[in-house]
């Protein structure tokens, strides 16, 4: 019975897999048809450059929603983070790799903040990241006076390394793989998975799921602030502005790659390919010539469309497994 079990899992992830790639094809084959120059190495490799913030930021959402709960701050870290980065390299005058470790250490503060308060109090993830959404975007403002700072040779962290694509993308990819055996082949890992399935039966036989829950979040922040670093090399730029809204589009990946919202259930691999998704219809519209709006409402209905899929597809395999 635990063979045939497993072997309905493995059958379940290959259908999973296949589902997502026949959908980024789907959605490759539609846009090269309307678009004329969506299929081309040069349309593949920007996307290939843009997404290495999405993808890094992707990775630790995914732990995140794996033990139920929310980050809705990483957008506004990244801004702080990156505005650090910009004053420590401008005005104080350090090098760019001291000032790339200061802004390392304010994402890592941040999402430890987040996770302290959240387990000290007991308090919904929600409601706490929500409050430093707002605190990290005020202060961004407030150390940079709310004005763009111009960082001389950031850029040279973006520029291509091989085969046109930059460092960024390769780091990314690296992260998508390190987090995925964290998640899948480490004890680490399953703790995550036991803590979102059931946090109080994980309690219950003598494991303290608070020092997990504190580490992912201080993880999440950690991992945002990479992120800005990248995309701050990308843009040559710290902007207070930067990344509004950057939480939720990182959200819809990690959904979309097929994460339960409601925690215990999630894979790093396919919030990449969320990624992907997301990434190949924002180009293709962009190049269909889609308003922004457009834009926005089919992305909403494709994320809605990815969670209703996701339920079905979980209730398939509990049923399944019962029999």
């Amino acid at each position: 019975m635990t063979d045939e079990l497993k072997n309905r899992n493995i059958r379940g992830l290959i259908a999973d897999y296949l589902g997502m790639t026949i959908a980024l094809i789907v959605l490759i084959g539609v846009f090269s048809f309307s678009a004329d120059n969506f299929l081309t190495q040069a349309t593949f490799r920007t996307l290939a450059n843009q997404i290495a913030d999405i993808t890094i930021a992707s990775v630790g959402m995914t732990f995140v929603l794996i033990i139920a709960g929310i980050d809705l701050s990483i957008g506004s870290v990244m801004a702080l983070a990156g505005a650090v980065l910009g004053i420590a390299v401008v005005n104080w005058g350090v090098p760019l790799a001291l000032g790339s470790i200061l802004c390392l250490l304010v994402g890592l503060f941040c999402g430890a903040a987040n996770g302290l308060i959240i387990i000290r109090w007991t308090l919904p993830s929600f409601i706490v990241t929500l409050g430093m959404l707002e605190a990290a975007r005020g202060a961004a403002y407030l150390v940079t006076d709310s004005r763009t700072i111009y960082i001389p040779s950031i850029e040279v962290l973006a520029d291509p390394v091989a085969w046109g694509l930059s460092a960024p993308f390769f780091v990314a990819i690296a992260m998508v793989v390190v987090g995925q055996l964290a998640l899948s082949r480490t004890v680490f890992g399953r703790y995550l998975i036991a803590i979102g399935t059931n946090e109080e039966a994980v309690r219950l036989s003598g494991i303290d799921p608070r020092p997990y829950k504190l580490a992912v979040f201080a993880l999440a922040g950690f991992l945002s602030a990479v992120a800005a670093v990248i995309q701050t090399a990308r843009m040559s730029s710290a902007n207070p502005n930067t990344a509004i809204g950057f939480e939720l589009q990182v959200i819809a990946a990690v959904v979309i790659g097929g994460t339960s919202l409601m925690g215990g259930r999630g894979s790093v691999v396919r919030s990449f390919f969320g990624v992907l998704i997301i990434a190949v219809l924002g180009a293709g519209l962009a190049q269909v010539g889609a308003q922004e709006y457009t834009k926005r409402l089919i992305t909403g209905c494709v994320i809605v469309a990815a969670v209703i899929l996701d339920q079905y597809r979980h209730r398939a395999r509990r049923a399944a497994s019962r029999r």
